[in-house]
């Protein structure tokens, strides 16, 4: 009898631990929803023509503004910190939004991040600057755009376009809100912009072991 207990709680223990922090607002398993669905991406152009959407993608989405050159240095971190890690995933990719008319500036800067590293997953889309508008305002968070349409910020969108960041309490017990991260901040995206999309990616691998071995996702 004794035996057939402790059997049961070794089947039952590690389930009844998954429940438990799947309803924790923030911890290893699961990173929390913000915005629930954002819209879809703005109406525009692609540098290689090719059709973008955040549907069925992990989605690291910036927003460039019109003066493309004055934020090299988040492109650069961006890619630095991120690119550099998660290039190889398949259903990965980094989409910045860019006023239509900035081609040429993107193409400069594109460049140069050829020739430190692998820029498949760099996604460029060139749109009316009132539609890149609009689709900021559906992330629904804090900070506005700045006043020339471009944010230092980045956001995670996950396959099914919902934004995620931290809300609630963390496993230390303390309130936070964040919905965004900081490109201008190396240490922000080494740090706690990767451990909250490692969290991300984590999800999608576990559901994919549930789901069959045989699919070529992340």
């Amino acid at each position: 009898m004794k035996r057939k207990i402790v059997l049961l709680f070794l089947l039952a223990f590690p389930l009844m631990l998954y429940v438990y922090f799947s309803m924790v607002k923030h911890n290893s398993l699961f990173l929390p929803i913000v915005t629930k669905e954002v819209a879809d991406l703005p109406k525009g152009k692609t540098a290689n023509d090719k059709p973008l959407q955040l549907k069925e993608k992990i989605s690291i989405v910036g927003f460039l503004g019109n003066d493309v050159l004055a934020r090299r240095e988040n492109i650069f971190n961006i890619n630095q910190k991120l690119n550099a890690k998660y290039r190889d995933f398949e259903d990965f990719q980094m989409v910045m939004l860019v006023p239509e008319g900035k081609e040429a500036e993107v193409a400069e800067v594109s460049e140069k991040l050829k020739s430190m590293a692998d820029i498949t997953n760099w996604k460029f889309l060139f749109a009316k600057p009132e539609d890149i508008k609009k689709f900021y305002v559906s992330l629904n968070v804090v900070e506005p755009l700045a006043e020339d349409g471009g944010s230092g910020n980045l956001f995670i969108i996950d396959k099914k376009k919902a934004l995620r960041g931290r809300k609630g309490k963390n496993k230390a017990g303390v309130e936070e809100y964040k919905d965004c991260y900081n490109s201008l901040s190396p240490s922000e995206l080494s740090n706690e912009m990767t451990d909250d999309l490692k969290i991300v990616l984590r999800e999608y691998r576990l559901a994919l072991r549930r789901n069959g071995p045989n699919k070529r996702e992340i």
